[in-house]
């Protein structure tokens, strides 16, 4: 299979809905993609300003002050002491690594690659370009004997869904009882809104709670697109397992997959600085008290959505009907349907609007 084969780009299919949310006489609400608003921090962006004279190929492992700054966020914000250059990558955004971490990995055809029921498409893409199967599954006792790849996301993209100590050790048990590589897709790792998540990052996979001393097979995946406002920059970066990394670092060499000399430069400060980092939640938080009330009260259920950019809501009826109502009032919303065929009665409300826009969702909300 090829990139000619794969379906069309999903998101079309809501262009209608756009179409007749944008007639509505206060104008759109665009709920639907996660792309954030907010503005790029001013020290980061003076970082990439100062990098512009940047006449050389940038280095593919990352510049050493980088790695050295990835490792040491890592300790600070997610409790994972102890690693070197050799755990750490950066990459150009982290949707690239989703789709071609089963191209580096050298999987193929009859591989099987496990995704969370409610998944970020791309895990599926990533497995359908290299002819491996995709599979569906949250539990690690029905990963397939044939599993190479274990993609877990916590927090969940479109559900919010938080993994526990006790869950993700569960899937590197498995995960290792097959032989696969587990990777975790943790982007949203800073944006938890309930119980103790309120207060803290959510576990990462790299927790010595979870592993130990032992990253054997285990990556762990963040970006800097929602912490710290930098999608347009495409900064993120992997961790773990440095025979895994060695073999990415490789791949990504000969394929010149290299970020940007200047982007490396901002990752660098925006990975020192946590106080843009504790704003930007702050911010979230209000869209989300806000939006997440007015929605219950138009008789939507929210399930899940205690941790990350998205509110999973149903009211009991197909997804494209909900849209079509949501259209009508001007909010456009994400189907289920784009996450799976497990919730086709869930749709996907993102917090990333400005304040005056989440306002005007949640008044024409209420007023249903």
């Amino acid at each position: 299979m090829g990139i000619a084969d794969l379906a069309d780009y999903p998101w079309d299919a809501v262009a209608p809905y756009a179409a007749t949310a944008r007639r509505h006489p206060g104008g759109i609400v665009d709920l639907s993609i996660g792309s954030p608003v907010d503005p790029t921090p001013e020290i980061v962006a003076a970082a990439l300003k100062s990098a512009t004279d940047a006449h050389s190929y940038p280095q593919t492992a990352g510049t050493p002050a980088l790695r050295a700054a990835i490792a040491q966020w890592y300790a600070r914000r997610r409790g994972v002491a102890g690693l070197s250059d050799e755990h750490v990558l950066p990459t150009v955004g982290s949707k690239e690594l989703v789709a071609l971490l089963p191209l580096l990995l050298g999987l193929g055809e009859g591989d099987v690659v496990v995704h969370p029921r409610a998944a970020y498409p791309t895990y599926e893409v990533g497995a359908r370009l290299v002819g491996a199967v995709p599979a569906a599954s949250d539990d690690p006792a029905d990963w397939p004997a044939d599993t190479k790849l274990v993609w877990i996301n916590s927090p969940g993209n479109p559900d919010g869904r938080v993994l526990g100590v006790s869950d993700l050790r569960a899937a590197v048990t498995r995960a290792r009882e097959l032989g696969a590589v587990l990777a975790s897709d943790e982007c949203y790792a800073e944006l938890g809104w309930e119980g103790e998540w309120a207060s803290a990052p959510t576990p990462s996979i790299l927790d010595p709670l979870v592993i130990g001393d032992d990253p054997t097979g285990v990556l762990s995946v963040y970006s800097l697109s929602k912490q710290s406002n930098l999608a347009g920059y495409r900064a993120a970066f992997v961790a773990g397992d440095p025979s895994v990394v060695a073999r990415l670092l490789t791949g990504r060499k000969h394929l010149g997959l290299m970020p940007p000399a200047p982007v490396q430069a901002a990752m660098l400060v925006a990975l020192g600085d946590d106080a843009h980092v504790r704003e930007q939640k702050a911010r979230y938080a209000s869209r989300r008290a806000v939006l997440k009330p007015a929605v219950e009260a138009a008789g939507f259920r929210i399930d899940r959505s205690e941790a990350g950019l998205y509110l999973w809501a149903t009211e009991g009826r197909d997804a494209w009907e909900s849209l079509g109502r949501l259209a009508d009032l001007g909010i456009l919303a994400g189907p289920g349907h784009f996450y799976g065929p497990h919730f086709p009665q869930h749709i996907r409300l993102s917090l990333t609007a400005t304040d005056e826009r989440i306002a005007v969702a949640a008044e024409r909300l209420r007023s249903v």
